[in-house]
Formats: structure tokens, sequence, C-alpha cells
């Protein structure tokens, strides 16, 4: 190991709202389960995929706990509003007393809000413009998540919403990260949402060929690694995690869960939606995460991998771990329990990566007896294993050639 090119921050906070559960102690007690999550879904009726892995939390629960503010926000700033919330309590902060000019909020989100923008257009279409709700144009901006956490915080910093498709959540922490070196902010709530399992977005994604056709059984049709895998499912979430400099923590003797210590992006310059060959461009960004954080491979411990569960992304993603990290360190991939999250999935994995390191126990992956076995990778399947991880990588990629991925320690 040897000094790396940017300070580390800490992880002082965490929130999360997935299929797992309500808040980050119930997603990490499913995750742990190792159990998939997915079940048929009635927005879904009539598709042929009519299933998906939802936050179970209905409207009307989200909306009495937002408050008053809910009648103007989408699913998705919703979501972000209330694991911002619980971020910034588990770090021991109070938005009433902080300096909301030194706090800065980065929320990736990949499509946004779906639902309404096609609610929207059934009315448009049925009763004509009059119908049309006036909220509509801001209520599908997918920087409106990133707004409505800074209004609800009062957080007055720099106010970023990355979209870099599936790899969002990893791009919103590498940019919180860069603002703390950079001294724009003492203060980053950083990280992503999406809810976005809509009819239209489903039948998109199964013309492209990337979903589980498991209709009959859902629950086990998201099986990252495995030889039969066939698809995604898709799925909802927040994540959000609150990034300190590791001595503004200590100055105002926070816990921290976790340090991040190392980040990566790169394009892959090749296809809108097909990985470059040989996963060149996220094996660059694993390099760089690596060479950012002073780390070599063999320093690495652990692999929170994208692992999608579709044939092409698994083969390239398992073959890019063997080759730069062939020392075998343990691999999960929570989408197996979650689902895959699009633009949230980023900053969910890199939330359970910070919890893998603290509680040392990587959780399994749903669905998976074992890996396929031309991919070589020890694959955590089954059972949760208990593992003194002091290093750990998660990766995260997106449709348009984006790859990130962030390097995070143990912090004691």
């Amino acid at each position: 190991m040897t000094a790396g090119t940017t300070a580390p921050v800490a992880v002082t906070g965490l929130g999360l709202l997935t299929p797992a559960g309500d808040g980050t102690d119930a997603t990490w007690d499913g995750v742990r389960r190792g159990l998939g999550t997915a079940a048929h879904d009635p927005a879904l009726h009539g598709l042929p995929v009519d299933f998906s892995c939802r936050v179970p939390l209905s409207s009307e629960e989200l909306g009495r706990r937002i408050g008053r503010a809910a009648w103007r926000m989408a699913r998705n700033s919703g979501l972000a509003v209330l694991a911002a919330r619980e971020a910034v309590l588990d770090a021991g902060l109070d938005p009433g007393s902080w300096d909301g000019d030194r706090v800065a909020v980065v929320l990736g989100c990949g499509l946004g809000a779906d639902a309404e923008r096609e609610a929207q257009a059934v009315r448009l279409r049925e009763s004509g413009p009059e119908a049309v709700s006036a909220l509509t144009s801001a209520l599908v901006l997918s920087n409106m998540a990133s707004g409505e956490v800074s209004i609800d915080l009062g957080a007055r910093g720099p106010v970023l919403a990355p979209n870099t498709a599936c790899a969002s959540g990893g791009s919103a922490l590498a940019v919180a990260r860069d603002l703390l070196a950079a001294g724009r902010c003492d203060i980053a709530v950083a990280g992503a949402t999406e809810a976005a399992v809509t009819p239209l977005v489903c039948a998109g994604f199964w013309r492209a060929g990337a979903l589980s056709r498991r209709t009959g059984t859902p629950v086990g049709a998201s099986r990252p690694f495995a030889a039969d895998r066939d698809g995604f499912v898709l799925a909802e979430g927040a994540g959000v995690l609150v990034l300190e400099r590791t001595g503004d923590a200590a100055a105002r003797g926070a816990r921290v869960r976790a340090l991040l210590v190392g980040c990566g992006s790169t394009a892959d310059a090749h296809h809108p939606t097909a990985p470059a060959p040989g996963a060149r461009g996220a094996e660059a960004a694993l390099r760089t995460a690596l060479s950012d954080a002073g780390l070599a491979p063999h320093d690495v411990d652990h692999v929170n991998a994208h692992g999608t569960s579709t044939p092409l992304g698994d083969a390239g993603e398992a073959a890019l771990i063997a080759r730069v990290l062939p020392h075998r360190p343990s691999v999960t991939a929570p989408k197996g329990v979650l689902g895959h999250g699009l633009g949230a999935a980023g900053a969910i994995e890199a939330a359970l990566t910070v919890l893998t390191l603290q509680h040392r126990t990587v959780p399994p992956i749903a669905n998976l007896g074992a890996p396929a076995p031309e991919f070589g990778l020890d694959c955590v399947s089954k059972e949760p294993r208990r593992q003194d991880v002091r290093v750990a990588v998660s990766h995260s990629f997106g449709f348009g050639g984006h790859n990130v991925v962030l390097a995070l320690a143990r912090a004691s």
C-alpha cells in the first residue's frame, strides 16, 4: 500500500430504502438472508414480464412520513428525502443547527419520475392539455430529488444530480468526495434514488432482451453469476451516505462507519448499451480507483459486484475480476436480493459495502448455488460469510459506457 492521490473521506451516516427493507437495518438484515424480493407487480399486469422488486412502502405511508411537502414530490424524490433524513440522523448531525452553506447534496438519478411522465402523457392523449398537471415539468426532472433533499435539509452548498445511468450512484459519491477534497463543502449528503418501475420502462427493457423472463418463479429470477441467468429484475430504491473529511469527523467525535479511499470513473467510448470487449473501460476504472487509494490489487479482500444477472454483463465482469484480482477475493452481488435499482443501485451497493466492512460479514448472492464454472470466482452463496474484510471495491456500470469503481476501507 502506498499513499493515495486524494485523502480518504469518512462515511458517517447511511440511509437506505430498498426492496429488502424500510431503513438501513432492515435492508441489511434482508440482504444477509439472501432471499430474492421479486414478486408479481399489479402495475405491470398483462406485460410479458410482470414482476419487479418494490420498496415495501405505500405511496400513502411515504407521503405521511414526508409531511406537507409530499404533494409536490414524485416517488423517487420522496424515497430520497426519507433516505437522506435517515443518513443525516445516523451521522449525528442536526440540520437545524448546521451551516447549510457548507453542506452539499449530490444525488444521482437515472430515469427519474417515469410513472408521473407516463400518467401525464395518458391525460394529455385522453383529455387534452388542460388535464395535464401544472407540476409535470418539475416532477419529471431528474435533478428534482437532489433539489427536494436540499430544501428538506436546508443544504445550500453545491446541489448536483449526476446521471450516468446505472452508475449514477457511484458517480454521485465520487463527485461528493471531490467536493470535500476541494474544500467546496464540509458535509456531503450523497447517493442516488430511482422509482421507474413502469409499464413503458419494463416493456423497453424487455424488448431489449435485458429482463429475466422467469414469470413463473419471480423470486428466483435474479441470479447473478449463475450459469442459467437470463436477465435482470426491475427495482426501485434509494441509498444516501453522509461523507465528511476525516479530520472534521474526528473533531466532532463522529462514528466513522468506513472510509471512501479511492474512486475511478471511465468511459468505454464503444456502444450505447454493450460493454467494451474485454471490459476494458471497467478494468481502467478499477485500476484507477486502486491507484487513487494507493492500493495494489492484492490489497482487495472483497468485491461488491455490479452483477446484474445478464449473460453478457456478468461474463464480462467476472473476467475482469479474475484478471485484475487473481487472488480470488470474495464476491457478492446484491441485485440477487434487491433486483436492479438502475440509477440508485450504485449508492445502495456502496452502502452495503460499508456495512460489510463494518460488520465483517459478506452477504450471499441470492438464487446462486455456485457460479458458472468458467468464471472461477469466489462467490458467496447460500449464507452470509464471516470475513475480516479490510478493503473492498464496489462496481457500477451503466448504459452509455459509464464505469465507476469505489474503493472503501474499514475505519478501524
